[in-house]
């Protein structure tokens, strides 16, 4: 995921007077008895702008869960998963991740849609020294700052769609103009994409800040078409990319330019239809088309279809299978959840949930993975309701399209 919803609340407000023991966040988690069942809190917006997305994630976790208890658990415990409703609000998430800790005992946590919302959990999740799973798109997170020993991010990061995206859109000379969602994800992607037009030699001609949740997009399109630009980057997220997408293809603007977006969603072009998406361009962490090429991709999807009535996973929906599965295969290897046995086992973890191989690199735990850069087909093209895209590229798993490690902040 990925943005950031209640961005008018900081980390640190989110935080302040949620317990009057604020103290006791230093204390090392409890020991528990090896019989008892696995619980791995999943917090995440199931209300709000983002919430069909988070409802696949749900899904998918859930799937993950049952996978594996099907096979007899971890270590012969059950695991259960605890569905919380953040309502991407950064001190909502605090508090609810809070309560997973210190009422349900929760063992890790795995979760979050939005940029400020993870940051929130990550807090107190670093506080409490409980291993976290982030699976919003996010950069901030990889950075030293907010690095926690817990904390792995299983998500793609905005640095690696809009490098992936660009790479296939981008060229020497390329006009660029921006609309962007005034929030930290619209800034991560923004940052993204223009540090990928300078090496591309594409140029920008201007930028347009919007607020979070805009219905009416109308009056922005005037001043990007004036730029006269060949790309048009739209930078958010939910419901914002469908009204933003189909609102510049009503001024037209998609006859003028190519529409790119740094992660072409699933769920909102299903809402508004082929005709307003057709040609867009923009990145994935997973799509289910990959189940012809990828082995891992067809068994995810059959057992999703299974369990839900033959509906295809989507992109976010993937997340949430394999944010939760690369935690519970440590588990798995660590024999339980001893917190540092498990973090030694996902720092050593090679797996292949849906998608093909992935890794978290060592410095900032973050999951080295494949891109997608996926477009938009036309709906002659489409063979059925959920052929959507066509897959352009699949850029490697390979820590070459990462931010360095002494970038982010970490000794060389």
């Amino acid at each position: 995921m990925t943005s950031q919803g209640s961005h008018s609340i900081t980390r640190r407000g989110a935080l302040a007077g949620l317990t009057a023991g604020t103290a006791a966040l230093a204390m090392p988690a409890l020991v528990r008895a090896q019989g008892e069942t696995i619980r791995i809190g999943f917090p995440t917006p199931l209300t709000g702008p983002f919430a069909a997305e988070a409802k696949d994630q749900v899904k998918s976790a859930e799937l993950a869960v049952k996978l594996v208890n099907d096979k007899g658990g971890i270590a012969g415990r059950k695991v259960e998963l605890l569905v919380r409703d953040d309502k991407l609000n950064a001190g909502e998430a605090a508090t609810r991740t809070l309560e997973l800790i210190e009422k349900d005992k929760v063992h890790a946590i795995v979760g979050a849609l939005s940029s400020a919302v993870q940051l929130a959990v990550n807090e107190v999740t670093r506080a409490r020294s409980v291993i976290y799973v982030s699976i919003s798109q996010s950069d901030t997170i990889n950075e030293v700052k907010d690095f926690s020993r817990f904390t792995f991010h299983e998500a793609l990061n905005p640095h690696m769609t809009t490098a992936a995206v660009a790479k296939h859109t981008f060229k020497q000379g390329s006009k660029v103009a921006y609309l962007v969602a005034d929030y930290a994800y619209g800034h991560e992607m923004l940052r993204g994409f223009k540090r990928a037009q300078a090496a591309l030699g594409a140029t920008s001609v201007g930028e347009i800040l919007h607020p979070f949740g805009a219905a009416d997009y109308s009056t922005f399109m005037p001043r990007l078409r004036s730029m006269r630009p060949d790309i048009l980057c739209i930078c958010n997220f939910g419901r914002d990319q469908a009204n933003a997408i189909k609102q510049a293809v009503d001024f037209g603007m998609n006859r003028q330019s190519k529409i790119v977006v740094p992660v072409l969603l699933h769920n909102q072009r299903l809402a508004i239809g082929p005709e307003a998406f057709e040609g867009v361009i923009g990145g994935a962490n997973y799509y289910w088309g990959l189940e012809e090429t990828i082995p891992s991709a067809k068994a995810f999807n059959d057992a999703f279809k299974a369990a839900n009535s033959g509906a295809y996973p989507t992109d976010y929906g993937a997340y949430g299978f394999t944010g939760v599965y690369s935690l519970l295969l440590a588990m798995e290897k660590a024999g339980g959840t001893d917190t540092d046995k498990v973090i030694a086992a996902l720092e050593a973890l090679k797996y292949d949930a849906a998608k093909g191989p992935q890794h978290y690199r060592k410095c900032d735990h973050q999951s080295v993975q494949s891109v997608l850069v996926l477009e938009s087909k036309k709906k002659a093209e489409m063979k059925n309701e959920a052929d959507l895209f066509k897959v352009l590229a699949s850029e490697p798993a390979s820590e070459e399209i990462l931010r360095s490690c002494s970038e982010l902040g970490f000794p060389a």
